[in-house]
């Protein structure tokens, strides 16, 4: 073997050792068998918590879950005591990216930067173990991402991804390439299917023709297909057999007046729409029985609209912690400038959203939920998505449903529900450990001591040490 060769293999097994190393790290609980006691459980399934449990985890599977006083721990098990603490299932999460608002600004186009580094970590860090990325613009920088996390070379949730956008013309993103025909749409999908993609994401100026050209070969495939939509009303979307639909209502156009077939209307008129809406309408009703009775689910992702209107909080000190200079400078000059508004539609828009999203799920619709890291750089992975979760509660959903919503109900969405998602016997150990009670306040979520991926525990403070000062830069 010449010796090129050999250097270039020796350094491949260096790197890897370092990986492994990197990895090892931030990993607090590594064992073949634990046993977590006393612990208080809210299990995702939106059934009542139940105090004084016991988890048994063998070799990454729940092997036994029940009352302390009966279940027995197992000789030679790892025992974790959590007196006063709580077990959350991983959360399952829909709206995810790896990108990030880096450049925006009136002169200059918006620009997303891939954080292939901190996201996955961040995600973990506040509890994410499931995540389906939902849209991309560096699709073979996330084919790695997921290949190193699944490898156990680089810490992270277990990725689902989302192919490049099919958007249509015009493309209000430069980093996003337009579909051209119904041909080139189904040419897409089956591309990105190939490269491993598992769904796909229709954006706001894809025409109706183009959009059954993506359903139908995704679903030929047994894909899905989601979407941030405008050009095709929500109705019109079901219709033609999507999947999902983004930002709960806020990209519905069903009530734009004057609006034409295949045509995005006005961001201000779209705006307008959903400020002046009536939401106890028989119209509205009607829209959302029809989203449940075609099996759309729909996705809150509240936390990137909560943040944009006056009166929204500062980030926390933890989550300024993990921007670059130069994101922190951005973030609070848009912070300043947004809480000293005086316009009240962005609040008004804020509710209306939170109360249609509460009805969906009172009607028996599928919520699931999701972070959307991107906005004014207010919103960051996995911190945005405790808060995701937090402005569940505030829209009314109990803090066990908002939960579930984030869980279980995220998991059926992607047809895993029978390995993740929930805390039962024979799923993967993706548990989350927090020290409070967020069934009784739902802030107590943010205090994750411990998050278990396959009976693997990371230290959360570890992994958010690692990542300070990195959001905006990778």
């Amino acid at each position: 073997m010449k010796l090129p060769r050999i250097l270039f293999i020796l350094a491949l097994l260096s790197a890897g050792r370092l990986a492994a190393q990197e990895v090892d790290s931030v990993i607090s609980v590594r064992a073949p068998l634990i046993a977590f006691t006393h612990a208080k459980l809210i299990d995702g399934t939106g059934a009542a918590p139940r105090e004084d449990q016991t988890i048994v985890v063998s070799d990454g599977r729940i092997a036994a879950v029940g009352p302390s006083a009966t279940v027995a721990v197992p000789a030679g098990a790892q025992t974790i005591d959590l007196t006063g603490k709580s077990v959350l299932p991983g959360l399952v999460m829909l709206h995810e990216h790896l990108m990030f608002t880096s450049v925006a600004s009136a002169t200059v186009p918006r620009h997303f930067a891939e954080m292939e580094y901190s996201f996955p970590r961040l995600y973990l860090a506040c509890g994410v173990t499931t995540a389906r990325t939902t849209g991309s613009f560096e699709p073979y920088t996330e084919l790695e991402v997921k290949a190193r996390v699944d490898a156990g070379t680089m810490p992270g949730p277990k990725f689902f991804l989302t192919a490049p956008y099919l958007e249509g013309f015009p493309s209000v993103i430069p980093q996003l390439h337009p579909v051209t025909s119904p041909e080139d749409a189904a040419r897409q999908v089956n591309y990105y299917a190939d490269k491993g993609f598992t769904s796909f994401k229709c954006y706001m100026h894809l025409p109706r023709a183009e959009m059954r050209a993506v359903i139908d070969a995704a679903h030929q495939r047994g894909l899905k297909v989601t979407g941030h939509i405008g050009a095709v009303t929500y109705r019109e979307a079901a219709e033609l057999g999507i999947d999902n639909l983004e930002h709960g209502f806020y990209a519905m156009t069903d009530f734009v007046r004057g609006k034409k077939p295949d045509e995005m209307p006005n961001p201000a008129a779209a705006a307008g729409s959903l400020a002046e809406l009536d939401i106890n309408s028989p119209e509205v009703a009607s829209l959302i029985q029809f989203l449940i009775a075609k099996h759309v689910a729909l996705t809150s992702t509240l936390t990137v609209f909560a943040t944009s209107v006056p009166g929204c909080p500062i980030l926390t000190t933890r989550e300024l912690d993990c921007l670059s200079v130069n994101s922190r400078e951005q973030y609070l000059r848009t912070w300043a400038r947004v809480s000293g508004l005086t316009d009240g539609r962005g609040v008004t828009i804020l509710h209306k959203m939170m109360a249609l999203e509460k009805k969906f799920h009172d009607a028996g619709g599928l919520l699931v939920v999701g972070t959307d890291p991107t906005g004014n750089g207010s919103t960051i992975a996995g911190h945005g998505s405790l808060r995701a979760i937090e402005l569940l509660v505030e829209a009314g959903l109990t803090p066990v449903q908002a939960i579930q919503a984030a869980s279980l109900n995220g998991a059926r969405e992607l047809g895993v529900d029978k390995t993740v998602g929930s805390v039962e016997t024979g799923k993967a150990a993706d548990l989350v450990v927090v020290a409070g009670d967020p069934a009784t306040d739902i802030t107590a979520i943010r205090k994750i001591e411990i998050v278990f991926k396959d009976g693997v525990g990371y230290d959360s403070k570890k992994l958010l040490d690692s990542v300070r000062g990195c959001v905006g830069i990778q």
